[in-house]
């Protein structure tokens, strides 16, 4: 099939782009064929987000969104953050005294998967054909090297390799330019990174994994319009870093979660079980007692900042969104830079097709995105995840406080973070073992249960997406080193090592029925052997307004 721009993923970047292009086209009388590839069985399906929103790019994009009834039903009214000392100690950090890009005031609280739903709607009422259900699997180039676009995967393949009954083949999508929108780690990104060597020169990419639940609370315990952050205790006991979040909603909902930097460096530290014991500390809990637990999902970060950010154009498209790095870590959003990411791609891509260009590389995206607001954001802020690495939550937000506060991030200097998350692990005999304690069902649950409330679900008989460039490494080396941590760190329960009854022969087992689609296999195995890629459509989570 051939279209002018083909998109892959329909978050907040890709579905942007797609309304941009459209709008553009509209304006110049242009006949512009664009569509959007999505894995998730439905847009939103995959899209996972604290999310506390900054309307500013959406301002830009579609002014009229109130009129519209974009779902941003929850305007912040309260913003409160604490240092947790403890389970039953914490700080609470004067406004004055915090970081100022931490403070809310104009943003709303909201479901970004719903947010995407009425971006989806707004997209397809400008003519925009959008594929939900599709993954997209392969890139595809032509004979110079340049991206031609890309192939959905196979249906229908048993784990065997052969085609069963219900096969189906992919379909080839051509287009004049391919953007990559599929957020933290895609794994096509990823091949493309690599093969034009986009990273070049730049530092490693740093990520964390977040960890999130929505709940049913009882209405004495709702504040609509409550954001909560908070840093310390429990990631603390281990000398992790992170931080986490409660955010009241409408209809008497709260979503809570935890973000564990994945530069971490005990193996025996789990992030799943991290945040079920965040979730007993008294200012948490307070506002969870009595609920119900709706949902469970997580989702890797991309974190790392400017310095991190890999060339986003290659021959025939772009990389844009949190594909490309475009979160801002200092005020733990991404949605309203992924957005601008993608309108500034699609102003680009407009202005070379209408010169009839095609399959180059857009080199002027960088100019056109140095310019933006979205850049001297990231600019002003891009110390702020290195000083949290350097110096931790305290002695980092200090320094925050006064680059940020006092001269608006026009410090002299940009600090560096040059190791990469996945090589501070040490090893796990020189590392506390962390004994903790089991789920009481009612503020927290074991993984299986909680994979059950994110609705994932993939086709058993497919081959197994998560891949072992080296079989033997996960026994050989990660287990005799670190304890095998696929076992922790995966939220899912995917990696197990199990033995025979007398307690030998290790096995590593891969259980892909559990993935969530979180990546946090692909960046932090220690040996860098596991490479998550895409797969059959539908596949994965299922979640709702998340």
């Amino acid at each position: 099939m051939e279209f002018d721009v083909v998109i892959v993923g329909a978050g907040p970047a890709g579905l942007s782009a797609a309304i941009r292009l459209r709008q553009l086209a509209a304006e110049k009388d242009q006949e512009l064929m664009v569509c959007v590839v999505e894995k998730g069985s439905e847009v939103g399906a995959h899209i996972l987000s604290g999310a506390v929103f900054e309307p500013t790019a959406l301002n830009e994009l579609i002014p009229d969104w109130q009129e519209k009834n974009a779902p941003l039903l929850t305007k912040v009214s309260e913003d409160n953050i604490y240092l947790f000392r403890g389970q039953d100690k914490s700080i609470k950090i004067p406004n004055l005294f915090a970081p100022k890009t931490m403070h809310n005031h104009g943003n709303y609280i909201v479901s970004l998967g719903n947010v995407c739903r009425w971006l989806a709607e707004q997209a397809e009422s400008l003519g925009v054909e959008i594929f939900p259900g599709f993954a997209a699997s392969e890139v595809l180039y032509n004979d110079d090297g340049s991206v031609k676009g890309i192939a959905t995967g196979d249906m229908g393949i048993g784990r065997d390799g052969e085609k069963k009954d219900s096969y189906m083949p992919g379909m080839e999508l051509h287009a004049k330019y391919t953007l990559f929108a599929e957020g933290c780690r895609g794994h096509l990104g990823k091949e493309l990174i690599a093969k034009f060597k986009l990273d070049e020169g730049k530092e490693p990419q740093h990520y964390g994994i977040g960890i999130k639940e929505l709940w049913k609370v009882p209405a004495e315990q709702h504040k609509p319009g409550l954001v909560v952050h908070t840093a310390g205790w429990p990631l603390s006991e281990s000398g992790s870093a992170g931080g986490g979040f409660l955010y009241h909603i409408e209809d008497e909902q709260v979503v809570v979660g935890l973000i564990t930097d994945l530069s971490y460096s005990n193996p025996h530290v789990s992030p799943f079980d991290e945040f079920q014991r965040y979730k007993h500390q008294s200012a948490i809990k307070q506002y969870l007692e009595g609920g119900e637990r709706i949902s469970y999902g997580a989702r890797a970060i991309t974190k790392g900042g400017l310095q991190s950010q890999p060339k986003m154009s290659f021959p025939g498209g772009l990389l844009i969104g949190d594909d490309a790095g475009t979160l801002n870590f200092a005020k733990i959003k991404g949605s309203h830079t992924a957005m601008k990411s993608g309108m500034i791609a699609a102003e680009t891509v407009m202005s070379a097709v209408t010169y009839e260009r095609a399959n180059d590389d857009l080199l002027e995206y960088a100019e056109n995105y140095k310019k933006s607001w979205a850049w001297k954001e990231l600019h002003a802020q891009r110390n702020f995840g290195p000083a949290q690495h350097k110096w931790g939550n305290l002695v980092g937000s200090a320094y925050a406080f006064i680059d940020l506060n006092i001269f608006n991030g026009k410090l002299p200097w940009t600090l560096s973070d040059p190791e990469p998350d996945y090589a501070q692990l040490k090893p796990a005999s020189e590392c506390k073992k962390i004994n903790y304690p089991k789920p009481d069902g009612k503020l927290s649950f074991d993984k299986l249960s909680s994979v059950f409330v994110s609705n994932t679900n993939h086709e058993e008989d497919q081959p197994v997406h998560l891949q072992l460039k080296d079989p033997s490494i996960p026994i050989e080396v990660n287990l005799e080193k670190y304890d095998e941590p696929a076992q922790r760190y995966c939220p899912a329960g995917v990696y197990e090592v199990v033995r025979d009854d007398d307690g030998n022969n290790p096995k590593f087992v891969i259980n892909a029925q559990n993935c969530v689609h979180c990546k946090t296999c692909d960046i932090k195995d220690p040996s860098q052997n596991i490479h998550w890629v895409t797969p059959e459509g539908t596949g994965g989570p299922n979640y709702p307004n998340m």
